[in-house]
């Protein structure tokens, strides 16, 4: 038989592939917005489905004519802010000099973190300082995933650090929702922690292709380790390892809708491996990493990009 044309996978741009350390990732980059906000959220990946959308773009070759789109299903429910943090700037970064915390938590959250007693708490707010950012945990009870303990996770903030203080001073121990984020059309960025697949081998880590049947020992394995001299192994060479569970960003994925008429099979059967719906959530246009149940984190569009409105949604398959 003609042999197809595999070419290797397995970019050496991530680089160790090593575990993620937690089951969601750190952000170390925000976007910049004219406006005071919050510049992220997160939810719960629910799984994938499809919509028609109808194009109404003047300038688009589908114009007028309905488009099915694959689309992720993200359950949003609400984040609790519980504490505000303040950075000062340091010789290499920001360092954390106080966290403000509420005198009023969710009692699950000791799940997590240990909490002071509540005459222990003195909300005193610093003046010397250089950016502000809140605390908020998620609320996995709200959905039906069968889990208790929240994940806590660090919110940036748009604007000025006295504005960024005013902002977050009527945030303290309230909720805050997806809309108060986000809107149909914007760009977002995915952050999560892929599908773990353990230990694998080179041809499916890196698609390297079977060598043939006359061949001496392995057939799923590189040809040779390199030359003899230098006596060493190239860091380069194909060799197995982990293979998934890796922390990855995924920039600028459409938000397709927010919290749009949902079928009566959806909030009566539920999903497959994940359940009923019965929060917030947003649709956004392919596929995201991690399995069902992941923790997602969604932040404004690092990459500049345009708001799509040019189009609306028809039908949602469940």
């Amino acid at each position: 038989m003609p042999k197809g044309h595999r070419p290797k996978h397995g970019s050496w741009q991530f680089y160790p592939r090593k575990r993620a350390k937690r089951i969601y990732p750190r952000i170390r980059s925000w976007a910049k917005k004219p406006e005071v906000k919050i510049l992220g959220f997160a939810g719960y990946k629910v799984g994938m489905t499809h919509c028609i959308v109808q194009d109404i773009k003047s300038t688009s070759i589908t114009k007028n004519t309905e488009i099915a789109w694959p689309t992720t299903i993200i359950e949003c429910p609400p984040l609790n802010v519980f504490s505000l943090r303040f950075y000062k700037k340091a010789g290499y970064g920001s360092t954390i000099i106080k966290d403000v915390i509420a005198d009023k938590f969710d009692k699950e959250l000791k799940r997590k973190i240990n909490l002071p007693k509540k005459k222990e708490i003195k909300q005193e707010f610093p003046t010397n300082f250089d950016d502000v950012r809140i605390l908020v945990h998620a609320n996995p009870k709200l959905t039906t995933i069968g889990k208790k303990k929240p994940e806590v996770i660090e919110l940036a903030l748009s604007g000025n650090k006295d504005e960024k203080l005013n902002f977050a001073k009527n945030l303290l121990g309230k909720e805050i929702r997806l809309s108060d984020t986000f809107k149909q059309g914007e760009f977002v960025d995915i952050h999560a922690v892929t599908t773990g697949k353990g230990v694998q081998g080179v041809v499916k880590r890196f698609g390297v292709n079977l060598k043939s049947h006359k061949s001496e020992k392995r057939r799923r394995a590189a040809g040779n380790s390199g030359p003899t001299t230098p006596r060493k192994v190239h860091w380069k060479l194909p060799q197995q390892g982990q293979l998934g569970f890796f922390s990855r960003t995924q920039y600028n994925n459409l938000i397709v809708a927010i919290n749009p008429d949902k079928p009566e099979n959806m909030t009566k059967e539920g999903f497959r491996s994940y359940g009923v719906i019965k929060n917030d959530f947003v649709l956004v246009r392919g596929s995201i990493p991690g399995p069902k149940k992941r923790f997602i984190q969604l932040t404004h569009a690092l990459r500049k990009s345009k708001p799509d409105t040019q189009f609306e949604v028809r039908f949602i398959k469940k």
